[in-house]
């Protein structure tokens, strides 16, 4: 089954002489299936609260007022919950991968906005101080034109690259991560994401980065800011949780999927992740409307 084969692709309408596009709406209801798609989104939601965010496999409420960036290819999907408005200001923000020149990013001034968008693949909540900051710069957005609105989404896109108190909320991205060609962490993580749902000793994932095993175990607490197994952990529950939601397979069936061969452990280890047990988290997206 294609990992996005239950999941809404949305056809963007982007024309290739456009910069971006920006959707101002008021609305009482959100009613756009769970969905993907290439570019690169950015939602400001006022008056809001109480509706649903779910953004890969991160759920979560949102509050009076919402600024999530949402990176290429990643399902998202806003649920009215226990959202009571009837007059929800959502502004939406489409734009390109390519939405600057590759050389141009290179350079160091753009290097903040850069890290934002590489970080966008996982999505970001900004916070509601964020949020507060910018909010008359997206009211603003939609009523400008040409160069004006240009300068007014870079002045977006420069305070959202520079933004404190940021969260990452899904656990796994669709794009691969990116390294550079002799880093021995992208040795660890084609190892481990190839293999994740075998046994993966210590020795031979150190074996693998060319490694003692106590040098390893110092370089992936220095990288991650984790121990190994904590680390692979970690993916395979960014594995099960993704196939939750996209497949068609019992709690079991993922458990043994992801690499864990006992089904307590994997319900405590979810838990201890995802704040709630596999079961309760896959109910959570019953009743979700997906297009074949």
């Amino acid at each position: 089954m294609s990992k996005h084969s239950e999941i809404l692709r949305e056809i963007a309408t982007i024309s290739p002489d456009e910069t971006f596009l920006v959707f101002d709406r008021i609305k009482n209801t959100f009613d756009f299936p769970l969905h993907y798609h290439p570019e690169i989104e950015i939602n400001f939601i006022l008056k809001g609260k109480g509706n649903k965010r779910i953004v890969g496999d991160h759920i979560g409420e949102i509050d009076h007022i919402e600024l999530v960036m949402i990176g290429p290819y990643l399902p998202h999907y806003w649920d009215n919950y226990r959202c009571k408005s009837k007059k929800i200001h959502e502004i939406t923000v489409q734009f390109n991968q390519d939405f600057f020149e590759q050389s141009l990013m290179k350079r160091r001034i753009m290097k903040p906005i850069d890290d934002l968008i590489k970080n966008s693949i996982r999505g970001i909540l900004f916070s509601k101080e964020t949020a507060e900051k910018l909010k008359d710069n997206f009211l603003n957005l939609s009523k400008l034109k040409g160069f004006e609105a240009f300068m007014e989404m870079m002045h977006i896109l420069h305070e959202l690259a520079i933004a404190e108190n940021t969260t990452i909320l899904s656990s796994y991205s669709i794009e691969l991560e990116t390294f550079t060609d002799d880093d021995s962490m992208k040795l660890v993580y084609d190892y481990v994401h190839k293999n994740f749902d075998k046994k993966i000793t210590l020795e031979e994932v150190a074996a693998v980065s060319n490694m003692s095993i106590v040098t390893f175990n110092r370089f992936i607490k220095k990288r991650t800011g984790k121990t190994f197994i904590n680390y692979l952990n970690e993916i395979r529950v960014g594995y099960a949780a993704r196939w939750l939601i996209e497949k068609k397979l019992t709690v079991s069936e993922v458990a043994f999927e992801s690499g864990f061969n006992n089904i307590a452990n994997f319900n405590k280890i979810f838990k201890s992740l995802k704040k709630c047990t596999p079961s309760e988290f896959k109910n959570q997206f019953t009743g979700i409307k997906r297009v074949q």
